[in-house]
């Protein structure tokens, strides 16, 4: 058996793009629009998005709520402006997943008391109406519903999962699951004919203890059924008779991140790993894709294409895990446990190509496969999402992809669950907006935090969410996307960085400002950086100033004839309210100085800086509140006459500098049709004239991973 491995083709893509490539290849999809649960529920204050399904005529969308323990209904009648439709309670229920057929809904809601009395339902809804058409006891806890496609059964997996507190997550642990097979005449739930199909002793891992996790059926309505803790697939008849049962398999991996220690560094190996499948989807009668999470032992991280008879047809190896380390989405906090994540899958044809859709839960990443050759897939695309998608559906009469994203940060000032929208279209696709593709070694990147230009080439540095990793990025803005073509490692040995700004220092080398954190036990400081990345020189704020700062530091820094200066973020316990400094370091005496910068006033959160760079006779600088979402207020570039940088001796009265807002990047972050980021945090002017953006994605820490990297005419 010949097993291929996918490659990244991002690059390749948007050059076919750029020389005018056929029709075909000019046909993308992009996000057009991002639906907040909240949107169903304001008031909630925890929401979801799961599992999501369309009605026949692709008009309106149903997910699962399980915190809220509701289904919900978006009309998307107009896709580009999705619409609240209201939701349905469960009963006190928790709904597990949905499936739709015409215009009928089967929900499976878990009901269970403990891990040892698993129980749920089997519920019919009427979209239309919201009313219920009917149920069936389940007699154990439904995970994945999926429907014949000739409407003639739906079947659930009973998954009774296990209570990961004990030995150590493993299975078995009783009472074993199995699968549900209910017939339907003309869409009603024939609870009486109701199927439990045993899928005990088949397994090499547990088989006294099946946990089925996913289900689909395919055009011959043949069920095939993953059982992720025991790395099993089973194709079973619509009368339960297992025709097919097999393992997984394991994986080796080279070139992986398997230490959380707030560093990229794809250097390790992992062997004989579990690929311990989620979700799977039929893609002909005869192949199906799986998404390999991984539960244990490091993460399998892809996916694979499997024939019915148990041949494995393809495996993506690292490369779709790659692809996402090249876009800036690798959660490094998830080293040592899945990395990527890839969880769901979806299948569907648009026009005439077959294409997988993986997605990564931890990397908030749609993978775009076309599948013409099931042994040799193609990455086309990779699209952003919310935080950890879960679930998709596609609706290819209308050319629309859909993603429902279950993470919901609270009402506290943090994103909401969305659902997200992607056309297939005529279009360039818009995302990603920064990658390492194409480099001559893997690079991982994220949490950019401060740039600088030097022709057409930028310099970004990343902050302390990579702590053990602090880069300098070299950027070329000529491509599109633009492309990080090197990394250079700063050896920062014993030294604690939290890099927040660079500029050149005119001989080759850079100036970085690193923020301090007071309680963390590192301080503000400009530190001189070599060519080679060694740490030439370290400049403390003198005693008066450390004396007087809080953990809202140097947010950036720039060079004026010799001349560093640094952006404070917010005021200090010296400033004046809505006032911060811009503190200023002589390199040739040793002395500081000041001016005094007025903030907007903020209408909730607060106000501050986030970037300082010199152009022509100005000082432009970024000034953000901390609001995400809808509630976002100011976003902006202001800037600053040159004339009025005359820095003050510390302590005295420092003059207030003019301000001028610019440029509003607000609706800006609103460009591919998602939510609006808080971090706008780079800032950068190349030699053509155009004003460079950046945002800073957290090192997908609670964040989708976005990274927007754009450019705009310089304000006059």
């Amino acid at each position: 058996m010949t097993l291929k491995t996918g490659t990244t083709s991002l690059l390749a893509l948007a050059a076919a793009l750029a020389a005018g490539a056929a029709s075909a290849q000019d046909m993308h999809f992009n996000r057009i629009a991002s639906f907040a649960t909240t949107g169903n529920s304001p008031d909630a204050e925890e929401t979801s998005a799961e599992i999501i399904a369309a009605t026949a005529d692709g008009m309106t969308l149903i997910y699962t709520d399980s915190p809220a323990g509701v289904v919900g209904l978006i009309d998307i009648t107009d896709p580009a402006a999705p619409a609240p439709l209201g939701e349905i309670a469960m009963d006190g229920g928790e709904p597990t997943s949905v499936a739709v057929y015409g215009s009928t809904a089967y929900v499976g809601v878990n009901t269970s008391e403990s891990y040892t009395a698993p129980s749920g339902f089997l519920v019919a809804l009427d979209i239309a109406t919201q009313e219920e058409l009917g149920r069936c006891d389940l007699g154990g806890q439904p995970d994945s519903v999926a429907i014949a496609k000739d409407d003639s059964f739906v079947t659930v997996a009973i998954e009774n999962e296990r209570d990961e507190d004990l030995g150590d997550g493993r299975v078995g642990q009783m009472p074993g699951g199995f699968l549900a097979i209910v017939p339907l005449a003309e869409g009603a739930l024939d609870c009486a004919g109701l199927i439990q199909a045993d899928v005990t002793g088949l397994s090499d891992i547990a088989p006294e203890d099946p946990e089925p996790e996913f289900v689909d059926v395919n055009g011959l309505g043949e069920i095939v059924l993953t059982m992720q803790e025991n790395n099993w697939l089973v194709v079973l008849s619509a009368t339960g008779e297992v025709l097919g049962s097999f393992s997984a398999g394991t994986v080796d991996l080279d070139g992986v991140d398997a230490t959380e220690d707030d560093a990229l560094a794809f250097t390790e190996s992992l062997t004989a790993i579990p690929r311990e499948p989620d979700a799977v989807n039929w893609i002909d009668d005869d192949h199906f894709a799986i998404a390999n999470e991984g539960d244990m032992d490091g993460g399998s991280r892809g996916w694979s294409i499997f024939a019915k008879d148990g041949t494995l047809v393809y495996d993506s190896g690292t490369s779709f895990e790659h692809a996402l380390i090249e876009i800036g989405h690798y959660p490094e906090g998830r080293s040592e446990n899945k990395g990527v994540e890839p969880e769901s899958i979806e299948f569907g044809t648009f026009g005439e190509t077959p294409f997988v859709f993986v997605g990564s839960e931890r990397g908030s990443v749609v993978g775009v496969y076309d599948v013409t050759d099931p042994a040799a897939p193609v990455l086309t695309q990779l699209l952003p999402s919310g935080i950890g998608p879960e679930g998709y559906v596609v609706i290819p009469e209308r050319n629309l992809l859909v993603s429902a994203n279950e993470t919901d940060l609270g009402p506290d000032g943090g994103i909401r669950a969305h659902v997200m929208i992607y056309e297939y279209q005529e279009a360039p696709a818009a995302y990603p907006m920064l990658t390492s593709a194409g480099a001559e070694s893997l690079i991982g990147w994220g949490a950019i935090s401060g740039m600088v230009a030097d022709g057409s080439t930028i310099y970004a540095v990343n902050d302390s969410f990579y702590a053990g990793s602090p880069t300098i990025y070299t950027i070329d803005t000529t491509t599109t996307p633009a492309t990080i073509t090197d990394a250079l490692p700063i050896a920062f040995g014993e030294t604690r960085l939290d890099l927040e700004g660079i500029t050149l220092d005119g001989e080759g080398g850079f100036w970085v400002a690193s923020e301090g954190k007071l309680e963390e036990g590192f301080y503000n400081a400009f530190y001189h950086i070599s060519a080679e990345g060694e740490i030439l020189e370290e400049v403390r704020l003198p005693e008066e100033l450390e004396a007087v700062q809080t953990n809202s530091g140097f947010e950036g820094v720039t060079l004026i004839d010799g001349v560093l200066w640094g952006a404070q973020q917010r005021p200090w316990s010296d400033d004046a309210e809505n006032s911060v400094k811009l503190l200023a370091y002589d390199t040739a005496t040793g002395e500081w100085g000041a001016v005094a910068y007025p903030l907007d006033v903020p209408a909730t959160g607060w106000i501050g800086l986030s970037e300082i760079v010199a152009h022509g006779d100005h000082v432009y600088l970024i000034e953000r509140d901390n609001q995400i979402g809808a509630n976002v207020g100011v976003k902006q570039v202001t800037r600053v006459p040159l004339a009025e940088m005359v820095p003050v001796a510390l302590g005295g009265d420092y003059p207030v500098v003019t301000k001028e807002v610019v440029y509003d990047i607000a609706p800006d972050l609103l460009q591919l049709n998602g939510y609006a980021q808080d971090k706008v945090e780079g800032l950068a002017f190349t030699e053509d004239g155009m004003m460079w953006i950046s945002t800073d994605n957290d090192g997908v820490d609670d964040h989708s991973g976005e990274t927007l990297f754009w450019s705009v005419e310089l304000p006059m």
